[in-house]
């Protein structure tokens, strides 16, 4: 085992300069410091050989993938479909999935229900009186414009031979005509 490698250093004290007590040296004879020194250096060489063969493996990846055909793109595509994969493997995404599943189903029960009674009031309305009596109103207007037609005509067929038959009568004929 080796010495002075596990030591603690000391915890500045109220008022002790700490950065004075950082850069001074520990008290090692000179054995240690020579012990340090070349464990520093294996260290240092270790670290070079480290980056040196990992260099040489990052270049045998990149030659391996040239020989199959993996581009960047392709790569990136990968790591994006296994990064989604992994997301939707979840447990959060299972909750959340299923929990936004549920909502969206009860907003589409609650959107048929509006629109259920939305038409059921559009009914009424236009099985009220008020309305009765409008239709019965356009129904006259009709008969005094356009003439008498057979009776029965839906309410949207009323409106329009109204509107076509007052547009007929308030149009007056293009001024090149006039003289």
């Amino acid at each position: 085992m080796q010495k002075g490698l596990l030591k603690t250093e000391p915890v500045a004290e109220e008022g002790e300069d700490a950065v004075t007590m950082l850069s001074a040296p520990e008290a090692l004879t000179e054995e240690e410091q020579e012990e340090l020194r070349r464990e520093l250096t294996k260290v240092e060489e270790e670290i070079q050989t480290l980056s040196q063969v990992l260099a040489a493996k990052e270049k045998h990846l990149a030659e391996l993938k040239r020989k199959l055909g993996i581009s960047s793109l392709q790569e990136f595509k990968q790591n994006i479909a296994k990064g989604w994969q992994d997301v939707t493997a979840t447990n959060a995404y299972k909750k959340t999935s299923e929990t936004l599943s549920q909502a969206g189903q009860k907003a589409s029960a609650a959107f048929s229900s509006v629109g259920s009674v939305i038409t059921k009031k559009l009914e009424d309305v236009k099985n009220s009186p008020t309305f009765k009596s409008f239709e019965e109103k356009v129904e006259n207007l009709k008969s005094k414009v356009g003439g008498a037609k057979p009776a029965g005509g839906d309410f949207g067929e009323v409106l329009n031979s109204t509107a076509n038959a007052t547009s007929t009568m308030t149009t007056e004929p293009p001024p090149e005509q006039m003289t």
